[in-house]
């Protein structure tokens, strides 16, 4: 399965989320949630997974995690925040470089509409 064919199923689970518990929660409940859901689908989901920096060719574990990674291919990276701004979309973009990965979803679930809180960040490797 691509990264693609992945975005495709995991907004479903993410739109049912929403709608059960709508917006205003803290990220924790939407990534378990999330979480709890893509699993359901069938799906290998890690979730905080440890993200170590490489500096100067030693591994350094600075407390980085990405919230879910899907099929090891898909980034998930979830806000609960008024409005998404530069900052969220670089730290999913370094998640991505630092993982090697070619997608993220940067999701925000503090919108009244999910749609509106929904940013594919591809990694030009």
């Amino acid at each position: 399965m691509t990264e693609n064919e992945i975005s495709k199923i995991v907004i479903g689970p993410a739109i049912d989320v929403h709608k059960i518990l709508g917006p205003g929660l803290l990220e924790n409940a939407y990534k378990e949630s999330l979480f709890y859901m893509l699993n359901k689908h069938g799906l290998k989901v890690e979730k905080e997974k440890p993200m170590p920096l490489i500096f100067e060719e030693v591994k350094l574990d600075c407390g980085y995690r990405i919230d879910l990674l899907v099929e090891n291919k898909l980034v998930i990276e979830l806000k609960s925040v008024e409005s998404l701004n530069e900052i969220h979309l670089a730290q999913t973009l370094t998640y991505l470089k630092l993982g090697n990965y070619k997608l993220g979803l940067l999701i925000n679930f503090n919108e009244v509409l999910l749609k509106n809180g929904v940013r594919r960040i591809v990694n030009n490797l």
